[in-house]
């Protein structure tokens, strides 16, 4: 499995299929991605390790594992590491296509449009 080294910590494709893909995301102590959307995509996180603070819309709650939470197509979102743990989610999409040119970010740390 390759791993893809993002500012914010790093992710693995975990398994790929026409329409569906799951990944591996480990978000490191202090980080945050981009607040962004989805044109073509919904996604399905579950936390697996630590607590991490989720953002859907102008809701943002904090998940533990075991617990998750769905974002639609087009659904503002932004997953972020506020402990001093690296956090861990399983990350679901749904839609076509399934690649990095569908974020669509609006808000970001480490300057990437």
């Amino acid at each position: 499995m390759q791993t893809v080294t993002r500012p914010w910590g790093w992710y693995q494709t975990v398994s790929e299929s026409p329409g569906c893909l799951i990944k591996r995301i480990v978000v490191s102590p202090g980080q945050r991605i981009s607040l962004q959307r989805h044109r073509m995509r919904a996604e399905h996180w579950l936390v697996v390790r630590g607590m991490a603070q989720v953002t859907v819309g102008e809701r943002v709650l904090d998940l533990v594992v075991g617990q998750h939470v769905d974002i639609a197509v087009g659904e503002m979102h932004r997953l972020a590491n506020r402990t001093t743990e690296p956090v861990e989610i399983v990350e679901g999409q749904l839609g076509n296509p399934l690649d990095e040119a569908d974020i669509e970010r609006l808000q970001d740390d480490y300057g990437r449009n």
